[in-house]
């Protein structure tokens, strides 16, 4: 059963561990979004971000539906933005430790 949860708990962080996917992520922050909106944003092509979405989808970070021609993207869950934040708490630590170093230079 642990092994189930750990597999499960991968393969979200693998959904998300990609610039592209993030920058997806980063532009739903304030909520839902036509693909069409995403792409400017992110500066994608709309091939290349609906299939991302689409892999985001089978993990179930985000969810689409349909509104007539336009596919609306949501984040399913609002803590993913919890663990984007937490991560960069992590990279401002690591880069305080860092200038620390340096300044010891």
């Amino acid at each position: 059963m642990q092994e189930r949860i750990l597999q499960l708990k991968a393969e979200v962080l693998k959904a998300m561990a990609q610039p592209t996917r993030l920058k997806i992520l980063e532009s739903l922050r304030n909520g839902e979004k036509c693909i069409c909106e995403i792409c400017p944003l992110i500066n994608g092509e709309q091939s290349n971000v609906s299939r991302h979405i689409s892999l985001m989808q089978k993990s179930q970070l985000v969810t689409t539906r349909k509104e007539g021609v336009k596919v609306m993207v949501n984040v399913k869950d609002p803590k993913v933005f919890e663990i984007l934040d937490k991560v960069g708490a992590i990279l401002k630590n690591q880069m305080k430790e860092q200038e620390k170093l340096f300044s010891q230079i």
